[in-house]
């Protein structure tokens, strides 16, 4: 049974992180569901419009395996702020499940204590100060990692941390075969 991924999409999201993690979650046999809390199309930050599988009220009660948070500075923002998000992200932590966040997106895990000041993390390095505390545990690499928690740079690391993030939830051999799909610069051909 494929693992099931759940990706929230509010107001301001980066649309890059959102789709290249969605789409290559996607490409390894996961069932990725973005969610959001309307059936209305959601304007991400660079103006593009795009309309969530599910509304927060649809995963009450279902099982997932991981969360996973784009960034965007506005997106964050609306992350913070919303109440669903905040139960789904203290909910997965406790079970230990996977919760995976990018660029201005680990600050929202930094936010609501999931990240404190002892765990390292990486994030959009002037998104820091959206959050008042200690940074000393920042780090600023491409992805890191701590117990059930992945952080990941920015926009340019997208491929990179989706396909990280599939290793993780598949294999090796699934995150190989869909890298080789992608024909990214490091790819052989």
């Amino acid at each position: 049974m494929a693992k099931k991924i759940l990706v929230p999409l509010l107001p301001g999201f980066e649309e890059m992180e959102a789709i290249i993690l969605i789409d290559v979650l996607r490409r390894g046999q996961l069932e990725v569901f973005s969610v959001s809390n309307s059936r209305e199309p959601i304007l991400a930050s660079r103006n593009t419009l795009h309309i969530a599988d599910l509304i927060f009220s649809e995963v009450e009660g279902k099982v997932f395996d991981a969360i996973v948070l784009p960034g965007g500075l506005t997106g964050t923002k609306n992350l913070m702020e919303n109440e669903s998000v905040k139960n789904l992200l203290i909910q997965f932590h406790r079970q230990k499940k996977m919760i995976g966040a990018i660029c201005a997106a680990p600050n929202v895990l930094r936010k609501f204590d999931i990240i404190r000041d002892d765990i390292p993390f990486t994030a959009f390095p002037t998104s820091i100060s959206l959050v008042e505390s200690n940074k000393s545990n920042y780090l600023e690499e491409r992805i890191v990692s701590y117990e059930n928690i992945h952080t990941s740079i920015g926009p340019g690391s997208a491929f990179e941390f989706a396909l990280y993030l599939l290793e993780k939830l598949t294999s090796e051999e699934t995150m190989i075969e869909v890298k080789k799909g992608l024909y990214l610069p490091d790819s052989k051909l």
